[in-house]
């Protein structure tokens, strides 16, 4: 419990240890079965969707207050709302369907079908792709409680779609995918054949271990073409995010007409790779305690990586999608109508207003959410420019 007492982390309750206990022993069957060494994509994958166990698969408490991290949704309805008005479009340019990807605890679902009827917008059908058993009861609980009239349209699915017409929206869910470590070992001296190791993980005496081996195949490759475009100092170390780029270029053969919306926190490449940003951006959220140690207590806390969408850009037009905007959550949010939102409530009503003024204001301000968190848009078929990104579009940033 080192991390525990260095940290100055809330300590888990006997049954939380046990949980955590019973999936670390998992994890280092799984490294002694491959070996003695998996990738660190394949660690974060059963730390957080091991069946039954993982973070996310299980059934820890992981939004809002009682959990370990905020989302935007939870903050405050007006993020849901103000989406509204990008959905409205993207949905008449296309059909009236959606699917959101990762719901969450389901705030975002319910709060945005509320303003899309406001709108006399609904669609048809919306989609939740959860896989956590656990999160799609509580999701189906908070749009019974807040919106039951609107329960029937929405449906839960297993995978994704063989096609779809319409809006895919995925709201912090790029950073929850696997990624792999890479270090980079050498000054690229021989651009050709440069030292470069994927981090791994091992097993011993009972406990997880840092391990590098040199790098293969497609994150050799990809190492090796990063390090060119952006030549590292030696013992660089960052992410590589194969899962999420292959997962959006797998949404070119399944989109006919509409658009990926996704939000996530991230930054183009050549900010992503800033030399300055030698240790990565790889965090765990733990009780609302942000910290950098993956292996503690699996299953108890969240591990995420940023997100490069440069990456994520350069997969969706391999695989035919096109891109319609990338730009700051606060720029998307003024440019949808936040403030418009907020001025439904008058501002002498200041008991209701101030409150939601300042959850504003988190999800705006440069120093909260405004400027890390991205918005960027991929789709077929849209050929109008999308209200997200009538002004400040970034995308010739990427």
């Amino acid at each position: 419990m080192d991390v525990l007492r260095t940290l100055k982390l809330p300590k888990p309750d006997p049954d939380a240890l046990a949980y955590s206990a019973a999936l670390k022993r998992r994890i280092g069957d799984e490294i002694e079965s491959a070996g003695g060494w998996i990738g660190f994509d394949r660690f974060m994958e059963l730390a957080l969707y091991a069946p039954g166990m993982g973070y996310y698969s299980g059934g820890a408490r992981k939004f809002g207050a009682s959990g370990d991290f905020v989302t935007a949704p939870e903050i405050s309805s007006a993020f849901s709302r103000t989406l509204a008005a990008q959905a409205v479009q993207i949905l008449a340019l296309s059909a009236p369907q959606m699917i959101e990807v990762g719901a969450g605890s389901g705030r975002l679902a319910a709060d945005l079908l509320l303003e899309l009827e406001r709108r006399v917008a609904l669609p048809e059908r919306y989609g939740i792709l959860d896989l956590s058993g656990e999160l799609r009861e509580r999701q189906r609980a908070t749009i019974g409680q807040r919106a039951a009239h609107l329960l029937e349209r929405v449906n839960w699915l297993d995978r994704l779609p063989e096609r779809f017409d319409g809006l895919v929206l995925a709201n912090e869910v790029l950073d929850a995918m696997p990624v792999h470590l890479v270090r980079w070992g050498n000054e690229f001296e021989d651009l050709e054949n440069p030292a470069i190791f994927e981090r791994g993980v091992g097993w011993k005496n009972d406990e997880f271990v840092w391990s590098d081996r040199p790098a293969e195949v497609r994150v050799l490759e990809r190492a090796k073409a990063l390090g060119i475009e952006h030549p590292p100092a030696p013992g660089y170390l960052s992410e590589i995010g194969l899962a999420s780029t292959d997962w959006t270029a797998a949404w070119g053969s399944i989109l006919g007409k509409g658009a990926l919306l996704l939000i996530d926190y991230g930054f183009p490449r050549h900010e992503y790779y800033h030399w300055q940003r030698d240790a990565g951006t790889l965090m765990c959220h733990y009780r609302h305690h942000a910290h950098g140690e993956p292996f503690y207590l699996p299953g108890l806390q969240d591990i995420t990586a940023h997100v490069d969408f440069t990456a994520i850009v350069e997969s969706g037009f391999a695989a035919g999608l096109d891109l319609l905007g990338y730009t700051t959550q606060a720029t998307f949010l003024l440019n949808c109508g936040l403030t418009e939102i907020l001025a439904r409530t008058p501002a002498e009503d200041y008991l209701n207003y101030l409150p939601q003024a300042q959850a504003a204001q988190k999800l705006i301000s440069p120093a909260e959410m405004g400027e890390l968190f991205k918005v960027i848009a991929l789709g077929k078929g849209i050929d109008e420019k999308l209200i997200g990104f009538a002004q400040g579009d970034r995308s010739a940033t990427l």
